[in-house]
């Protein structure tokens, strides 16, 4: 038998396929409160998040860098590097910010796998390594993108503040959040909710149903009900966070009974209204559920028999879904962007609303 494939061997186009196909499955799934290809809200729809994807994978996902018109960088970025080039890029396609929350969560996973840094260990020893080398560089680079990210200024925190320049590591700066931000959680635990929590369900729900997008949809909202979005607590304060928590209860418990979920489809639709009109947008969840499907891809990947790696992406690709150039014409031929940008206190999530 073949072993796995090496980190060494995974490419650039395999880690690019990878986070597009994550962002793809995210927008088809139907998660309540979220924006997704057949529901539009909070002044955004699929398409901003589909020229978000686009503008931001190379940047994640590239050997080397290439800034304006300049050539390649030749050198490899770091971790930090790599998410404010990746927030830069997307907001020159986009005018509104959909996906620093992704940008943050995903970086690490996809950094991790570049050739030459995972160990045989496997994905969550590699994360581990990423996070625990990431400096006082990389904190430097993430703090100018989350001021691009928000140009109309970010709350005030009394360490580590965003708006001054850093002292500290990525760790030790995620750690002060954490307490408040759940993808300065994931930092600080090595994404613990992920590896512990939603990776597991992830595969069981697949193979229950044999949906990717099904099996977002359960991701999302049983990390809705176990963890309070961190985004939804910012903007109406920890008790309406814990309260929608509760309101995801009832409907996972529903998704959970059925063999077909189609079976439920209209009550999670009514549910996608309700938080939509209340102005409920779990966004850190939504955050989570992407870096849930780009870390089930990229341990699938290193588990694939590396004489079937093309079958592998065939066969990921042949699944029922739109290709993200779809997905511009499935949102319609609405224009990129426009909406107004509001950031959150904290540093971590900035959303768009009218």
């Amino acid at each position: 038998m073949a072993p796995p494939v090496e980190a060494s061997r995974v490419s650039p186009q395999m880690l690019k396929d990878i986070y597009l196909r994550a962002c793809e499955i995210d927008l088809r799934a139907l998660k309540p409160g979220n924006v997704g290809v057949d529901a539009p809200g909070h002044g955004m729809f699929a398409a901003d998040f589909t020229a978000s994807a686009q503008a931001s994978v190379a940047a994640l996902t590239a050997p080397t860098l290439a800034v304006g018109a300049s050539p390649s960088l030749g050198e490899r970025p770091g971790l930090g590097e790599r998410i404010y080039r990746a927030v830069a890029a997307t907001r020159e396609k986009v005018a509104c910010n959909t996906n620093l929350g992704i940008v943050l969560l995903c970086a690490p996973l996809l950094h991790a796998m570049q050739p030459g840094d995972a160990p045989a260990s496997g994905l969550r020893a590699a994360l581990r390594e990423v996070l625990n080398g990431a400096g006082v560089d990389d904190t430097r680079w993430i703090y100018h993108a989350i001021r691009l990210a928000s140009p109309g200024g970010l709350g005030t925190s009394p360490t580590h503040d965003v708006a001054r320049e850093p002292e500290v590591t990525v760790i030790e700066a995620m750690r002060t959040a954490a307490h408040r931000d759940r993808i300065a959680w994931q930092y600080s635990s090595g994404y613990a909710d992920i590896f512990d929590y939603a990776l597991p369900a992830l595969s069981a729900f697949r193979a229950r149903w044999g949906s990717d997008e099904w099996a977002a949809s359960g991701i999302y909202l049983g990390l809705l009900r176990r963890f309070p979005d961190s985004h939804v607590a910012r903007k109406y304060g920890e008790a309406r966070a814990m309260e929608v928590s509760r309101m995801a209860a009832p409907l996972e418990a529903a998704l959970m009974q059925c063999n077909a979920p189609q079976e439920i489809l209209q009550r999670l639709q009514r549910a996608d209204a309700e938080f939509k009109r209340a102005g409920i947008n779990p966004g850190t969840t939504a955050d989570l559920t992407v870096a849930t499907l780009v870390a089930s891809h990229l341990e699938q990947l290193l588990s694939t028999d590396s004489r079937n790696l093309s079958l592998y992406f065939t066969q990921r690709a042949g699944r029922k879904s739109y290709g993200l150039r779809a997905f511009v014409k499935a949102a319609g031929s609405r224009a990129v962007g426009g909406a107004g940008v509001s950031p959150d206190v904290s540093c971590n999530t900035i959303t768009c609303k009218e």
